[in-house]
């Protein structure tokens, strides 16, 4: 069973979700992650405003509130910062094309690395050494990341969530052979995850021709 999970490593509700998404792939391992890059705000090149700061700020107590995780507010006051989402989904598509089975932990690195530790993830440098860390090639992912290639694959993410119409992150769908299932859009405990997969499951075997 295909697990397709539509997100941003840039997105912190995606952030608070990721105990929950773990708690379940523990859960059920005979479920196949596939992680697309939703892109939250990608392209933007606009220094953050104080006003932007402060929704930010807001979102992020709620994310904190429901998940337990930590958000650093020195986040918030990264000198240069441009909220622009595209550069670290980029380097999770290059995760993903050099090594797929390390994709999902590099994702994860990623967001500790911006809301635990207040780095600046829209640096190719920094999403470099970062892969190092995670066990990939430093030299090999940097060069991939700034490629026109990972740029075009980033992009064709992007499009792929805008044609199946999620608009908003996380969000999880079950694919059964080319059908896929909405799952949940927006932020749910592992066990509504479970709950809903069985439900899912059972509708797709009670259907006409099921075998």
């Amino acid at each position: 069973m295909r697990l397709l999970y539509f997100a941003d490593p840039m997105c912190s509700w995606c952030y608070g979700f990721g105990p929950e998404l773990r708690k379940l792939l523990a859960a059920r391992p005979d479920l196949e992650l596939e992680l697309v890059m939703g892109g939250l705000r990608p392209f933007n090149r606009d220094p953050m405003s104080d006003a932007f700061r402060e929704m930010l700020a807001s979102h992020w107590q709620h994310v904190a509130q429901a998940s337990g995780l930590p958000l650093n507010p020195r986040a918030l006051v990264i000198e240069g910062f441009v909220y622009d989402t595209e550069p670290a989904c980029r380097a999770v598509v290059t995760a993903r094309s050099i090594d797929p089975s390390r994709a999902f932990a590099y994702y994860t690195a990623v967001q500790a690395a911006f809301y635990r530790d207040a780095l600046d993830v829209s640096r190719e440098e920094t999403l470099a050494t970062l892969a190092r860390d995670a066990g990939y090639d430093e030299s090999l992912f940097a060069a991939t990341l700034a490629s026109e290639p990972a740029r075009r694959v980033t992009r064709h993410d992007f499009e792929t969530s805008q044609r199946l119409g999620v608009s908003g992150f996380p969000t999880i769908a079950v694919g059964y052979d080319a059908n896929l299932y909405l799952v949940t859009s927006g932020y749910v405990t592992a066990d509504v995850l479970q709950e809903r997969l069985a439900e899912i499951d059972r509708r797709v075997n009670q259907a006409p021709g099921a075998a």
